[in-house]
């Protein structure tokens, strides 16, 4: 791959191309002068973005002694927001795992050897995203730790999102948001209509679930507002090698409600897997 170490601890943008029209996407390098290290690659969550990570992913990275990527998928941060009206449809965690994530890492030249080496790191809907790439491609990364990921659609992942929704048009979040987006209106109601859509209701993954290959590192709390342990223990049931951590006093963002135990977590995990 090119030389990333012009970019470190820099936000840079990359323009990928293939879809209607070109998508502008913002990324960001840490320890990128560790050349020889494997990436680690972080997903964020369905309101994310780069800036929304703070400085979690340097902390993990460093104890790591890895490269970290992270990037703000399209309509979130500084990439190029969602199009005024636009609908994100049912697939669209399928899209972001079997086609931008894909077109990304082409953008910015890591090859399959490197790939093969990437470990993926993924919160809620980058949890999601991260289980999908590793079925799609279950030999272009060598293992993912997700936190908090959904697999399957709950009445109280609905109730949760409906609730957000409420707070988002009532109460000072909004404007605390835009902080980490240019666009907070395209980051939000991306994230909640797609939720909120009726079809969704039907949506589920577990099905694909089996093709992955690779080691797996399933975190979740107990008190997630946004699911039950239902999501992991049907992780466990289709990849039966997957790894589970099932942490108390623990909401929807563990590696912010329980940073040191996922820290930890994810530590002996990629340790005890590293090839």
């Amino acid at each position: 791959m090119n030389n990333p170490a012009a970019s470190s601890d820099t936000t840079r943008f990359v323009e990928l191309n293939g879809g209607a029209s070109p998508l502008r996407v913002e990324y960001q390098w840490l320890n990128a002068e560790r050349a020889d290290a494997p990436v680690a690659l972080f997903l964020h969550e369905g309101l994310g973005s780069i800036a929304l990570w703070k400085d979690w992913p340097q902390i993990l990275c460093d104890r790591l002694k890895c490269r970290g990527l992270v990037y703000s998928r399209p309509g979130y941060g500084r990439s190029t927001p969602r199009q005024q009206g636009e609908k994100w449809p049912v697939e669209f965690l399928h899209r972001q795992a079997q086609a931008v994530l894909p077109a990304l890492l082409d953008a910015l030249d890591i090859d399959a050897e490197e790939r093969s080496r990437m470990w993926l790191i993924g919160h809620s809907d980058g949890g999601t995203i991260a289980l999908l790439y590793a079925s799609a491609f279950p030999e272009a990364l060598a293992g993912l730790a997700v936190m908090a990921p959904h697999v399957c659609v709950e009445p109280m992942t609905v109730e949760g999102i409906e609730k957000a929704r409420v707070t988002y048009e009532t109460t000072s979040f909004k404007e605390k948001l835009k902080a980490y987006h240019d666009d907070v209106d395209s980051a939000f109601y991306g994230w909640n209509d797609a939720w909120l859509n009726p079809a969704f209701l039907h949506w589920d993954i577990t099905g694909e679930l089996a093709s992955i290959r690779r080691p797996l590192l399933a975190i979740q709390g107990y008190d997630d507002e946004y699911a039950s342990m239902l999501q992991l223990d049907e992780i466990k049931a289709a990849v039966v090698h997957a790894q589970l951590v099932k942490l108390a006093q623990c909401r929807h963002s563990p590696h912010r409600d329980a940073t040191g135990a996922v820290n930890d977590a994810i530590a002996a995990f990629m340790q005890s897997h590293r090839r």
